[in-house]
Formats: structure tokens, sequence, C-alpha cells
């Protein structure tokens, strides 16, 4: 751990991890103090609640989706550009997986803790190079693409694949294994309305940027 991190950039990092691994019910504000090595009271002083850590971690998620958002198109080829804000969006949502999956837990504290108005701008970014997509000739003509109706497929595997392997597979501790199944996953449905020329150039680019060998 970097000693130029704060007290609170290190409660917040450790919050994350034991959220993240235990679950928001789970937690206590003791184990985290215990886990940073300060005293409890150290920690009230930044964040009285483990709601309010909750709401500062919110508030790095929209930060980073916002980043992430706006650094596209970053001037790369399209393919290279979509494959990297994908897998930097599912590694984010998997840093911050406790979010979306404990918010039953923040509600009953009495306050939503919300996503949405950045989730629907990351869901426009990623529509946005769907779009460069079809302007680059890269999608099949027959049959035609909706273009909205392939975006929100390909939002809804990528936000909520960690629900799936949960409901589904009775998977509670996602690992990298499980993460790269998620972004083979989202590419499943895109790769088969691209062109043969388009699915070699994303293949290329998923290889390149995750160093996943593509089927």
């Amino acid at each position: 751990m970097s000693a130029r991190q704060t007290t609170r950039e290190r409660i917040l990092k450790m919050s994350r991890e034991l959220f993240n691994s235990k679950g928001y019910a789970g937690t206590t504000l003791s184990e985290i103090a215990s886990a940073v090595n300060i005293a409890e009271g150290n920690l009230w002083y930044h964040f009285r609640t483990k709601l309010d850590l909750a709401i500062a971690l919110e508030d790095e998620i929209r930060i980073e989706v916002r980043a992430m958002t706006d650094a596209y198109p970053s001037g790369a080829s399209i393919e290279w550009d979509y494959v990297k804000a994908i897998t930097d969006s599912m590694q984010t949502q998997w840093d911050y997986r406790f979010l979306l999956r404990d918010q039953l837990q923040f509600r009953s504290d009495g306050r939503v803790v919300r996503l949405d108005p950045d989730m629907v701008q990351h869901f426009d970014g990623v529509r946005a190079l769907l779009g460069l997509i079809q302007k680059a000739g890269m999608f099949r003509r027959d049959p035609s693409v909706d273009i909205s109706l392939l975006a929100r497929s390909l939002w809804i595997v990528s936000r909520y694949w960690g629900d799936y392997l949960r409901e589904q597979e009775g998977v509670e501790g996602m690992d990298q294994k499980d993460q790269e199944r998620g972004i083979r996953q989202h590419f499943s449905i895109l790769l088969p309305h691209l062109t043969a020329s388009g699915r070699r150039k994303f293949i290329g680019a998923i290889e390149d940027v995750t160093g996943f060998v593509m089927p």
C-alpha cells in the first residue's frame, strides 16, 4: 500500500475490498478500522456510518465511469476503442461489485445508492461506439442491425453478468476466469453481426487488449 495514500483513501480502498469479499451487511466498521490499522475513532472522523462509505465509493465509480465515457473515441481504431471500453467497464464493475449486489441492504439503511445517471451516460457511450462501427461499414448488411437493440443487449450482459453467475450458477465469489467468461459472452453477441473483415479486426483487438485467445 502506497505511503502516499491518505488515511481516507486507505479506508475507502479497504472498505471496497471487504464489502466485495464479505458483503456490505457482513462487514463492520471495526473490521475496516482493524484492516487499515487505525483506531475506530479515527475511521469515524472520516466516515460516521457504513452508508457514508458506500456513498463515497459510489462517487468513486461515478468518476471512473465518466472518465471512461469521455475517453472514447480515442483516435485509435474503432475495434480497439470498443474492446478497451467494454473490458475497462467490466473491470470497474468487478472492482465495485458490491454496489450492484448489495443495493437492497443500502435501501434498508433508509437512503438509496444509485448509479443510474452515469450508467445511462455509459450506455449512450456504448451505443455511440456501435454507431461508429456501423459507419465504418463493419456490420453485415444482411440481416440489418438495429443499433439501439444491440446496444441494450450488449450493455445488459456487461452490467449484469455478476447477477447471472450468482442467480443461475450459484457463484458468490467471481474470479478472473468468470470475468473472462463475461467478456467472451459479450462478444459472442457482437461478433456474428460483423462482416468477416470486421470479425477478424475485433478478434485481433480482443486478443491484443485482453490476452484471451478467441476461438
